[in-house]
């Protein structure tokens, strides 16, 4: 996400189940089965509801229909999972709309709604490693999400069709599914539209076909992808595709014609971008690239959306930058919890100062100097906001976005590059986006971050020092975790 990003609030609603199901509650009883309930929420520090427990999605199918005018959303969510406990029952994260019918393998199961919880109750227990397919029918007026920092998410209305967006919980919103960045998926997604207009998502577009005055356009997603980072923009858009380098990765924008001149210039540096970013951070993740620019008031800010970044009004090169670098980090190494977000922002902002570096701008040095004096911004409260806290312990949800989850996320970065120099540090980088590819990462449990060959960085206050748990190097965690104004002195090396 842009890390100027910031939305006005909207109505968040909330529709009731209307439909012939048995309510049920996430951990009662019944049904003639064993087992237990999957739980709701995996405990996130900052999004507790998000997600579910008992099982892993490996595949999402989704069959949509939307109808601009009348602002009504249709569809088919096919998920296929699998058990990771035995299962008596197990929740869905599906906020609004009303579900008319939930089968699992086939079967009618039984079902209720609470919040943001739809749990589903099959007739026949799912035992521990069994793979199920879960179908869930559903329609309704799709409604915007307000996060906890007054931002919007979910299903943003645009005057000519809509954007969905989902950073951090907003894809509960159009599709119900275990939205939380540790359930990563590959996905199909088939949309219906009113002839004339285009919808675009994520992955390779695999069709396109038109009947009866509607266009229905299919996409497929191969690569694992988190459900925060899944999209789909519905409304009149320029297309263009081409292809770059050797091996001739697909291109696809999509422009909308008010942005279209303003988009141009930029956008024509995607292939120059692409091939620096693998360059510096190794090969590219994923099957094709691109960028949606849709209009400045549809959502108020950028965000890094797999394979194709969407940006509201036409992004300045930085920024084009920041979301393309974020396929690396976010999008392909992704997060265990939203409290390791500094490691999707952290990069992608030092991947903004290393372009400026090595395109006449200021260096990296120079720029972490005037963050850590306090003089980079004009404004004086702009430059304190830095160390409001560390990067990895923001105060709350509200302030996942701030500052210090970027700046100071990319001073890290910086911390860890001086200390190793350049060969080890671009050795590491790339060594931990190839080791971590695709797979949610457990950064929490394996220390918050890229290895640092046993790097001790900071001196002068408790805890400045590189730890090693269970042999795995960590990153300075006085710059993740600990004092606001660390030291800037390295004291030795340990390793190679």
């Amino acid at each position: 996400m842009s890390r100027s990003a910031r939305r006005a609030p909207a109505l968040a609603s909330c529709v009731l189940l209307a439909l012939a199901l048995t309510a049920c509650s996430g951990g009662g009883s019944g049904g003639g089965v064993e087992g237990t309930a999957g739980g709701s929420g995996v405990g996130d520090p900052y999004f507790p509801k998000a997600g579910n427990g008992g099982y892993d999605v490996t595949h999402y199918d989704l069959k949509l229909a939307y109808d601009p005018d009348r602002h009504h959303l249709s569809g088919t969510a096919g998920i296929t999972a699998r058990a990771t406990k035995d299962l008596s029952a197990f929740d869905l994260d599906l906020k609004g709309l009303d579900v008319e019918s939930v089968t699992v393998e086939g079967k009618d199961a039984r079902g209720g709604r609470s919040g943001q919880e739809l749990t589903v109750r099959p007739r026949d227990e799912l035992a521990e490693g069994d793979t199920f397919r879960v179908k869930v029918r559903y329609s309704g007026t799709p409604v915007t999400i307000t996060d906890p920092d007054h931002s919007e998410e979910g299903w943003l209305r645009t005057a000519d069709g809509a954007l969905a967006l989902g950073e951090p919980t907003g894809s509960m919103a159009w599709f119900p599914g275990n939205h939380h960045p540790s359930d990563k998926a590959s996905y199909d997604i088939a949309v219906t539209v009113p002839k004339g207009l285009e919808a675009v998502s994520n992955g390779e577009l695999r069709s396109r076909r038109t009947s009866g005055g509607r266009t229905t356009f299919t996409w497929h997603t191969a690569e694992p992808m988190a459900s925060y980072v899944a999209m789909l923009a519905i409304g009149h858009y320029d297309i263009s595709t081409t292809t770059i380098g050797e091996d001739e990765l697909p291109v696809y924008t999509a422009v909308d014609p008010e942005q279209a001149d303003a988009s141009r210039k930029v956008l024509a540096k995607i292939p120059e971008i692409m091939e620096w970013a693998t360059y510096n951070f190794g090969p590219y993740p994923f099957s094709s690239t691109g960028a949606v620019v849709d209009r400045e008031d549809d959502a108020g800010y950028d965000l890094e959306t797999q394979n194709r970044p969407v940006f509201t009004g036409a992004p300045d090169t930085e920024t084009l930058v920041h979301e393309l670098v974020h396929q690396w980090f976010g999008d392909s190494v992704t997060p265990k919890s939203w409290r390791d977000m500094w490691l999707n922002e952290g990069f992608a902002t030092y991947a903004e100062w290393l372009w400026q570096e090595d395109n006449g701008g200021d260096s990296t040095q120079d720029i972490f100097d005037a963050l850590y004096r306090g003089d980079y911004f004009d404004n004086a409260k702009a430059n304190k906001e830095i160390w409001a806290f560390p990067p990895a312990k923001p105060s709350s949800a509200a302030h996942i976005s701030d500052k210090p989850v970027y700046w100071r996320g990319a001073m890290v970065i910086h911390k860890i590059r001086q200390t190793v120099g350049d060969d080890a540090f671009y050795d590491i980088v790339q060594g931990w986006a190839a080791a971590h590819r695709h797979p949610a990462d457990h950064a929490a449990d394996a220390g918050s971050g890229p290895p640092t060959c046993g790097v001790v960085v900071g001196c002068r206050l408790p805890h400045a020092r590189l730890r090693s748990r269970g042999g795995t190097p960590t990153t300075p965690l006085t710059w993740v975790d600990e004092s606001p104004l660390p030291s800037c002195d390295l004291i030795r090396r340990t390793g190679p």
